[in-house]
C-alpha cells in the first residue's frame, strides 16, 4: 500500500504597492504571517523596505517617485516563483512589455493607480494590492492577500481601518 501524496506546500504572499515612506501598523499587522511579501513599487523611503525585508523574503520593484541612491538599485520588473506559480512585478500596468501568459507568467503584480484590483485575462491574475500608504482623494486604504497551493491562485484585497 502506497501511502498518501503529501498536499500541496500553501505559500501565504502579501502584496503591497505605493506607501510612498508611510508604512502603517495597520499594514504590518494585515500582512503578518506572510511567506514572501512583494512591493509593486512607489515605497518612499529605505527604512520601509528595510522594515518589510526584516518580517519575510522581499521581491520589490521602482516606482515613480523612488528617487535616490537606495532607489537606483531597485529593478523596474521582477520576477518570482512562489509555490509553483510565476509572479511579474512592475509598478505601472501601461508598461507591461510583453505577454504574460506567453512567458509563463500566472499572476502580474502592479500599483500605480492606487486603486485595489483583482482581474483575469487570458488565464492570468492581474492584482494591483492598492495603496497602503497616504490616503489619496476618496480611494480606499488597501493590501492583498495571494495564496498559492497546488498550482491554484486565490487572491484578495484586504482593506485596512486607519484614522
Amino acid at each position: 500500500m502506497t501511502p498518501p501524496a503529501p498536499a500541496p506546500a500553501r505559500v501565504r504572499i502579501g502584496v503591497l504597492s505605493d506607501t510612498h515612506g508611510l508604512l502603517r501598523p495597520e499594514t504590518l499587522r494585515a500582512l503578518r504571517g506572510s511567506d514572501h511579501l512583494i512591493h509593486a513599487g512607489d515605497v518612499g523611503d529605505l527604512p520601509s523596505l528595510e522594515r518589510l525585508a526584516a518580517r519575510a523574503p522581499l521581491t520589490v520593484v521602482r516606482g515613480n517617485v523612488d528617487r535616490g541612491r537606495w532607489a537606483e538599485r531597485l529593478p523596474a520588473t521582477a520576477e518570482v516563483e512562489l509555490g509553483t506559480v510565476w509572479f511579474h512585478v512592475l509598478h505601472a500596468l501601461e508598461d507591461l512589455d510583453l505577454d504574460p501568459r506567453a512567458a509563463g507568467f500566472g499572476v502580474v503584480v502592479h500599483g500605480h493607480s492606487h486603486r485595489p484590483s483583482i482581474e483575469r485575462r487570458g488565464g492570468v491574475l492581474f492584482l494591483n494590492p492598492g495603496s497602503c500608504g497616504p490616503r489619496r482623494f476618496r480611494l480606499p486604504v488597501t493590501v492583498a492577500r495571494v495564496t498559492v497551493q497546488g498550482g491554484r491562485v486565490r487572491a484578495r484585497i484586504v482593506p485596512l481601518v486607519v484614522d
